[in-house]
């Protein structure tokens, strides 16, 4: 199933996309469950099939705001340099790193499929990154790796959208840069978990205007969904609704020589097969 987070007439709601429509699961799932989020805290997931079985479409795709797939969630947590050609970009010399590097993004700084990533007005280095991320079903901690696939509720994509010079900012952090208001997406929909029959084949695509710039599989990883599930939740319970975002492969603009920044018109393409297109248009803040 493709859960999806939406907004009409001002309201949240969330459903799952069928084809061009949307089934609403607002209030059809039992009371107290609001959303995507409300579903995984309930263990209703499991019950979203027989309850929209038959069922037609209560909204468009093409008349809602669609949101992140969790609009809220308690935690966000990045990886970097994850890809094994990825750390070879940096040219250093450097063996794989030993452990994950991890960062904090906040829920502010994404938006839905559809929504303008906005350039903020102190940078003209507004960066893409393509990113397969892990919506958590299932809260744990110290979570074993023969039993952390059990706690993905499902995938998602994610443009884990970078302000490249206020990422310098810190001597020993990046959070600055990765946090701009609206500078990342997410979506357009988590794909549940039920979908794939494993993750250590997934491939992911980042175009932008069309070009393809980015292109990997989940096989190069230096650190497998399992590990990461695994290690973060060694210091940091995990709850139903977290994303781990999985860390981007080679070719982000910075990477050009010359840098190729987004600019204001730029469509940026984020596509996981098995999940779908996750596409923002650039706009000046």
């Amino acid at each position: 199933m493709k859960i999806v987070s939406f907004e009409v007439g001002g309201q949240a709601r969330f459903g799952v996309a069928q084809g061009t429509g949307i089934v609403d699961l607002t209030g059809r799932l039992g009371a107290g469950i609001h959303s995507l989020r409300d579903a995984l805290a309930q263990g209703a997931l499991e019950g979203i099939g027989a309850s929209v079985l038959g069922a037609g479409p209560d909204f468009s795709l093409d008349e809602v705001k669609l949101l992140p797939p969790v609009p809220f969630p308690e935690k966000i947590i990045c990886v970097g340099v994850n890809y094994g050609h990825r750390n070879e970009e940096y040219k250093d010399g450097s063996a794989a790193p030993r452990f994950p590097s991890v960062f904090p993004r906040f829920p502010g700084s994404f938006v839905g499929h559809g929504s303008p990533l906005l350039r903020p007005r102190e940078s003209e280095q507004l960066d893409y990154e393509g990113e397969i991320a892990i919506v958590i079903g299932k809260r744990g901690r110290r979570i074993a790796q023969d039993d952390a696939e059990s706690h993905i509720a499902g995938l998602t994509c994610l443009n884990e959208g970078t302000v490249r010079d206020w990422v310098r900012h810190g001597k020993f952090n990046v959070t600055q840069g990765k946090n701009f208001d609206a500078s990342g997406s997410m979506g357009p929909w988590m794909a549940t978990a039920d979908e794939f029959d494993g993750y250590d084949r997934l491939e992911i695509i980042t175009r932008v205007n069309g070009q393809e710039r980015q292109r990997d599989t989940t096989a190069n990883l230096i650190f497998s969904f399992r590990y990461l599930i695994h290690y973060i939740s060694t210091w940091t319970t995990l709850q139903p609704g977290d994303v781990i975002s999985t860390g981007t492969p080679i070719g982000a603009g910075v990477r050009f020589d010359p840098p190729r920044f987004l600019k204001a018109g730029d469509v940026v393409e984020v596509e996981v097969p098995g999940i779908g297109i996750l596409c923002n248009k650039v706009a000046n803040e």
